[in-house]
């Protein structure tokens, strides 16, 4: 399941350039605010539409300048956790993870993501009883639930305890495997993408400074 990006967007000020190519792993992009990571995620997801440029996905192409092919959102196979969560506040927790199926939910689906992330007990509840941490485990909940090909996260720890950030990164790397799905995490915290990721691209000013494993890119 690859994923490849070359892609290019004027921004506040700036033109963002981003290129990178992640397959079955976690790719981290790590960069202050403001430089084209979660605009390169919006990207990716049809949310945001680039200037130029081509992404690719399992070799089915989401968006291509020079062919005019720009796939909505619901046609790419791409699972999107939002920094906020980004719940529907009158909505429990099922409605919530069904959110994500479209018009056809599958129940047993459904049942089975509660088991996986741990929500038992927590169906009938709303947002605003749910905790965190339980709130973070539903938004992924639903990203995962049409089955996408890559799952993308925007700052998937940030506001959360220590405890709540351990249990996320040992979810997204479970995730990971059991789905046998890439994952592309936005973040500005390298001790989380050294604990968890296996490649990386650092981003300043809308461009890639630098891309590789995670060990290569530390030890420049």
């Amino acid at each position: 399941m690859a994923l490849e990006v070359d892609i290019t967007k004027k921004l506040d000020g700036f033109f963002m350039h981003m290129q990178f190519r992640a397959e079955r792993e976690i790719f981290a992009i790590l960069g202050a605010s403001g430089c084209g990571k979660s605009m390169t995620l919006k990207c990716i997801a049809g949310i945001e539409k680039p200037d130029e440029g081509r992404i690719v996905l399992d070799g089915k192409v989401l968006f291509d300048s020079e062919k005019k092919i720009n796939l909505p959102p619901q046609k790419r196979k791409v699972g999107y956790m939002f920094q906020d969560y980004a719940l529907f506040p009158h909505m429990n927790v099922v409605q919530n993870i069904e959110a994500g199926m479209g018009k056809r939910p599958d129940r047993s689906r459904t049942e089975s993501l509660i088991r996986q992330f741990q929500l038992e007990g927590l169906e009938k509840k709303i947002p605003g009883q749910l905790s965190g941490g339980q709130k973070q485990r539903v938004a992924l909940a639903r990203a995962l639930a049409m089955n996408p090909s890559v799952l993308l996260c925007d700052e998937a720890t940030s506001a959360l305890d220590p405890k709540s950030t351990i249990d996320i990164l040992s979810l997204l790397d479970e995730i990971n495997k059991n789905f046998n799905i890439t994952i592309v995490m936005v973040t500005h915290e390298m001790e989380v993408i050294k604990t968890l990721c296996d490649s990386m691209a650092v981003m300043a000013n809308g461009n890639v400074e630098a891309t590789g494993s995670v060990e290569q890119v530390f030890l420049e």
